[in-house]
C-alpha cells in the first residue's frame, strides 16, 4: 500500500546543508554510506590541507558545544498574534517574540538567502546586560522555562560577570551559533553590521573573521556617541563601533551615499560639491530667481518652510505635489551660474549645456536647496568610517518619551537610517535579531517615508522589565512601532504613498502545534501506551487552524508574508498558498470529493492532517494515486 510522506516538523538541518555543499564541490570524497572520507579529501586538496597541531585560529572553552547547538534542529513554531499586529493580512514586516537562536533556526528554510542586511546590537558583555543559560545547553525547553511557559523548574538565566571564569567564553558561545545561522539568511550581496564596544571588539572581529572570512571585512565604523561619555573609565570614552562584513565582498557595490560629516575643507567634500551642487560665484554675490509653479523636486509631496540663515533663502513656503511645486517662490542665493539657471527655467526645465557643469537637471530638495545633477553621474561616492552627529541615546530616549515609552539606551534612528542606507537597497529585507526597543523598524519606516519599500524582520527575547506599560522588552518594541506607525499615518494622511507598508505581523515562539513522539522515554508498556493515547489527537490543546497553517508555511519554506487565500472546495476549507503553489486542508473528515477538487487545481504540493483520513486506508491510498495523476510532486500528512 502506497502512503503519503510524513511532514517534517523540524527546522532545516544545518549538517545536511553543509554536506550538500561539500558534495556539490567534491562528490569523490563521499563513501558509499554517504560519509566524508577525509583521506580522499586530503588527496583532492593536495598540499593545501593543514595537518599540523599548531595553527592560527580562535578557540575557547565551549566552542565545540556551539557546533552541537547549531546542528540541533528546532521543533518549535511561530504562532501569529493578530491582536498585537498592524495590517496583519497585507504587511510583509515581522516582529517576532522569542529566543533569537531558535527563531534563526526556524527561518532557515523560509528566508535562506533572502536578507540584504542584518544589523544587530547584542549585549556588550559589560557585566549586567547578559541573559544566557548557565549550562550552555540552549534549547526550546530552556526558553519555555525561562518565559514561564512550562511548570518544571527552569534553567537560570543571569548576567555575565567578570568574576565568572568564562567571562569572554560565554559571550562567544552565545554569539557564534547566532552569527553562523544569520550568515545563511543573507543574500550573496548581503552585509551584516554589529554594534559593539571596546570590551568585546577584538573577540567580535576574530569571530566574524572565522564565520564570514577575513577577506569579507568591509569596515569598522566608529560612532561618536556625543553626550554619552563613559565616566567610569580612566580615559573617557565617547564612542562605540559598528563592525561590517559582507557575505561575498566582490559582489558589494559602492553605496550611493556620502558621509554627511565630511569636513567642509576636505578634498573629498570639494569634489562632491563640484560634481553635484550648484556652485556659488566669486565673492558669493546674492542673486534671485523665481521658481514657477511646476518646478521639479526630488520628493513627491510635502511643504518646504523657509529657514533663517539658510542658503538659498525662500521667500515663502513651497507646497509640493507629484514631484512639482504648486506655488511660485523667489529663491535668493549666490549663483555662479545664474544665467544658466534662468536659461534652464526658460527652456521648460530641459537640460542646458554648460561648460563647467556639463549637462544638468535642476530641482528643489526637501531642505529648500536648489540642486543640480549631471546627466552622467559617475562621480565617486564615498562612505567614511567616522560617524558624528548621528543622534545620541539621550535624544533617542527623549524621543521615545514623547511616544509615551520609557527605555534606556536605545540606538538613535539617525544612526540606523544611515547604516541601512549604506547596507541595503530600496526594496530589500533588513533584519535585526537583537531588536531591543525596535529602533530598526523605526529607522526603516522613516526611510521608506522618503523612498523605497524595505521590509523589516525584528526578533526580541521577551525579557521582563520594570515598566508600568509593558511586561517585557518585546512588548515594548511592539508598542513603539505601533506608535510610530500611528504618528506617521496622522502626519501623512494625504501624502502617504499607496505602496508604503506601514504594518507588521507579530509572531511568538512556541512549542510545535503537534505533539512530538518522545523516543527517549522508557520502552515499557505503560509509557508507550500513554504516548499512543496522546497521539490519537496529536494537536496541542488551544491551537487554532491559523497557528497550524503558519507552522506548515514556515517549515515548507514559504516566507511568513506569503499570500494565503481561503477556499471552499466540496464544502471543506482549503488554504491556497502562494497563488496555488501549495494547498493545505486541515479538515478532520476528508472525502473523495474534496481530494478530487484539490487535485483538479494541480498544485505542486499538498498537505493534509493524517487525522483527516480517520483510519480510512483505502481513501489514503487512492489520494496518493489521484495526486500523482495530476502532477502533484509532494503530498504529505501531518
Amino acid at each position: 500500500m502506497e502512503t503519503p510522506e510524513k511532514f517534517d516538523l523540524a527546522s532545516a538541518s544545518i549538517t545536511d546543508e553543509q554536506q550538500a555543499k561539500l558534495k556539490a564541490l567534491f562528490p569523490e570524497i563521499f563513501t558509499e554510506g554517504g560519509k566524508v572520507d577525509f583521506e580522499r579529501l586530503k588527496l583532492t586538496l593536495g598540499g593545501t590541507v593543514d595537518t599540523g597541531k599548531e595553527r592560527y585560529g580562535m578557540n575557547w572553552p565551549g566552542k565545540a558545544d556551539c557546533f552541537k547547538t547549531i546542528q540541533r534542529p528546532s521543533m518549535a513554531t511561530l504562532v501569529p498574534a493578530r491582536s498585537e499586529s498592524v495590517n496583519f493580512d497585507t504587511t510583509e514586516n515581522l516582529i517576532i517574540e522569542g529566543d533569537n537562536l531558535e527563531v534563526l533556526k526556524l527561518l532557515q528554510k523560509s528566508y535562506l538567502g533572502r536578507v540584504k542586511m542584518i544589523y544587530i546590537d547584542p549585549p556588550y558583555n559589560t557585566g549586567n546586560d547578559f541573559i544566557y543559560p548557565d549550562n550552555f545547553s540552549e534549547s526550546l525547553e530552556t526558553y519555555l522555562r525561562y518565559t514561564g511557559q512550562v511548570d518544571a523548574e527552569g534553567r537560570k538565566f543571569s548576567s555575565n560577570t567578570e568574576a565568572d571564569g568564562r567571562y569572554h567564553s560565554k559571550w562567544l558561545s552565545m554569539m557564534y551559533p547566532r552569527l553562523f545561522l544569520a550568515r545563511n539568511l543573507l543574500r550573496e550581496d548581503g552585509v551584516v553590521m554589529c554594534s559593539i564596544s571596546d570590551v568585546e571588539l577584538p573577540s567580535l572581529r576574530r569571530l566574524m573573521d572565522e564565520i564570514f572570512g577575513e577577506e569579507n571585512f568591509l569596515a569598522n565604523f566608529v560612532w561618536v556617541n556625543e553626550g554619552n561619555i563613559d565616566n567610569a573609565s580612566k580615559i573617557k570614552c565617547n564612542h562605540e563601533y559598528v563592525v561590517a562584513y559582507a557575505k561575498n565582498e566582490p559582489l558589494i557595490q559602492p553605496p550611493p551615499v556620502i558621509d554627511p560629516n565630511i569636513p567642509k575643507d576636505s578634498k573629498l567634500y570639494r569634489e562632491y560639491i563640484e560634481n553635484t551642487l550648484v556652485k556659488n560665484g566669486p565673492g558669493n554675490p546674492e542673486s534671485s530667481v523665481v521658481l514657477p509653479v511646476g518646478f521639479p523636486t526630488n520628493f513627491e509631496c510635502g511643504t518646504i518652510q523657509p529657514k533663517p540663515n539658510f542658503w538659498p533663502k525662500l521667500s515663502a513656503p513651497v507646497t509640493v505635489k507629484d514631484f512639482k511645486t504648486q506655488n511660485e517662490v523667489a529663491v535668493s542665493s549666490g549663483w555662479s551660474s545664474k544665467e544658466i539657471f534662468v536659461e534652464f527655467i526658460k527652456n521648460d526645465f530641459k537640460p542646458v549645456l554648460d561648460t563647467k557643469l556639463q549637462e544638468t537637471t535642476m530641482f528643489l530638495s526637501e531642505t529648500g536647496a536648489v540642486m543640480a545633477k549631471k546627466k552622467r553621474s559617475e562621480f565617486q561616492s564615498h562612505v567614511l568610517t567616522i560617524l558624528r552627529g548621528m543622534g545620541t541615546v539621550q535624544a533617542s530616549s527623549s524621543m521615545l518619551a514623547e511616544l509615551g515609552i520609557d527605555f534606556p539606551y536605545p540606538k538613535p534612528t539617525e544612526l540606523l537610517e544611515y547604516l541601512v542606507s549604506v547596507g541595503s537597497s530600496d526594496d530589500s529585507i533588513v533584519m535585526d535579531f537583537f531588536a531591543g526597543s525596535g529602533s530598526m523598524a523605526h529607522a526603516v519606516l522613516n526611510l521608506n517615508r522618503k523612498s523605497g519599500n524595505r521590509r523589516f524582520i525584528l526578533v526580541q527575547l521577551p525579557q521582563p522589565i520594570e515598566n508600568p506599560k509593558f511586561a517585557n522588552i518585546a512588548a515594548l518594541a511592539i508598542g513603539r512601532v505601533t506608535s510610530v506607525i500611528t504618528k506617521l499615518n496622522d502626519d501623512d494622511a494625504i501624502t502617504r504613498r499607496p505602496d508604503e507598508d506601514r504594518g507588521f505581523k507579530v509572531l511568538k515562539l512556541e512549542s510545535s502545534n503537534f505533539k512530538a513522539w518522545n523516543a527517549d522515554l522508557p520502552k515499557d508498556a505503560e509509557k508507550l501506551g500513554d504516548q499512543m493515547e496522546m497521539h490519537i489527537d496529536h494537536i496541542e490543546t488551544g491551537r487554532t487552524a491559523e497557528d497550524i497553517l503558519f507552522e506548515l508555511l514556515l517549515k515548507s519554506g514559504f516566507p511568513l508574508s506569503t499570500r494565503i487565500e481561503t477556499l471552499t472546495l466540496a464544502g471543506k476549507t482549503v488554504y491556497s498558498i502562494a497563488e496555488g503553489a501549495m494547498l493545505i486542508c486541515l479538515d478532520n473528515e476528508l472525502n473523495d470529493a474534496v481530494i478530487k477538487e484539490i487535485a483538479a487545481r494541480k498544485p505542486e504540493r499538498v498537505v493534509c492532517l493524517d487525522a483527516g483520513f480517520a483510519g480510512n486506508d483505502q481513501l489514503k491510498t487512492n489520494t496518493v494515486q489521484t495526486f500523482k495523476s495530476k502532477g502533484v510532486t509532494s503530498f504529505r500528512t501531518v
